[in-house]
């Protein structure tokens, strides 16, 4: 196994770096951050659709591009390296791919408007505090209707589809399709902890819903998005470390630059290690996700909870020594 990616894909990473580098400086995330009634920004959004971003891993059939999903976490990474205050992971990581996995012809055929950007997905799983599990849900379906509540809904304020976690009518279970624009769906804000992603809180009346896959596929799809979540923040994790070693190299104390300081410079190097640890567990977790390896579950949760622990590192870290 080669934990690397390739020279393409690194051609990739510095191309989508400097793009990002141009569109998205911290400024416009801010903007997005202290703007209420803005779910994201629209004109990012409609260049990374230009881009081809939201078709890179999308069959050619259906307007794609065809590429790996190895390739989809080059972009991950560069995301998360300037916090893109857009609804790709909840469109791409989540929607698209249970659609690609697990769809009919007919639901698949929505992938072209994925691809296009006329699609935004989310993933509607929690009704509240607490974790999200299947003997707490109480949205149901029947005769293929679906009445429940789902709060809070990452990305649910710009999403035009959703895949809803609910019951059915023998009480498994499963995700269905629905449209955020049928009869009986009302939206509102829903305030969260962090500000960088928009959230919603869903009503739906028995709004049309169409099965997507088996019960299974939510674990599947849950991995499978762990595994690019990691790679966002490695990136974010790397980039608050350079933030925070320039600044020790250019802040003085006592006549001397602050990162000659054991104080500082230790905790950085913990830092680094941190994030090495990270993305070495995130390049396991890719490679489970592309091969179809039965490792994909442990290789999931190990790039989740080390990338979890070098983001916060990093970030709190960063923070103290500015």
């Amino acid at each position: 196994m080669n934990f690397d990616f390739s020279d393409d894909q690194k051609l990739l990473r510095s191309e989508a770096r400097k793009f990002l580098e141009a569109r998205c400086p911290l400024k416009k995330v801010r903007g997005v951050l202290d703007n209420d009634a803005s779910s994201h920004d629209h004109e990012l959004w409609q260049e990374l659709v230009a881009q081809g971003w939201t078709a890179l891993t999308l069959p050619t059939e259906h307007g794609g591009l065809g590429m790996t999903r190895t390739d989809l976490c080059v972009l991950a990474e560069e995301l998360g390296r300037v916090l893109a205050p857009v609804p790709f992971a909840s469109t791409v990581y989540l929607f698209a791919e249970a659609l690609m996995l697990a769809g009919t012809e007919a639901q698949k055929a929505k992938l072209s408007a994925v691809a296009n950007g006329e699609c935004i997905g989310c993933l509607a799983l929690s009704e509240g505090p607490g974790e999200a599990n299947w003997n707490r849900i109480e949205a149901k379906v029947a005769g293929g209707k679906l009445t429940g509540v789902k709060q809070p809904v990452v990305d649910g304020l710009s999403a035009t589809d959703a895949l809803v976690w609910a019951k059915d009518e023998d009480g498994i279970a499963r995700l269905y399709l629905v449209s955020l624009e049928a009869e009986g769906v009302t939206r509102s804000a829903f305030r969260t902890l962090d500000g960088s992603r928009s959230a919603a809180k869903i009503v739906l009346n028995a709004t049309p819903a169409e099965p997507v896959g088996t019960p299974e596929l939510l674990q599947r799809l849950l991995d499978g998005a762990a595994v690019l979540f990691s790679f966002e923040q490695v990136g974010g994790a790397d980039r608050a470390l350079e933030q925070a070693v320039d600044y020790a190299k250019e802040r003085y104390a006592f006549g001397q630059a602050i990162g000659s300081y054991q104080a500082i410079k230790h905790k950085l190097a913990d830092a680094y290690v941190n994030n090495q640890i990270a993305r070495s567990n995130a390049y396991y977790g890719i490679w489970a996700l592309d091969e179809g390896s039965d490792e994909l579950p442990q290789a999931a949760a190990a790039s989740r909870v080390a990338a979890c622990a070098a983001f916060w590192y990093a970030a709190r870290e960063s923070i103290q020594t500015h």
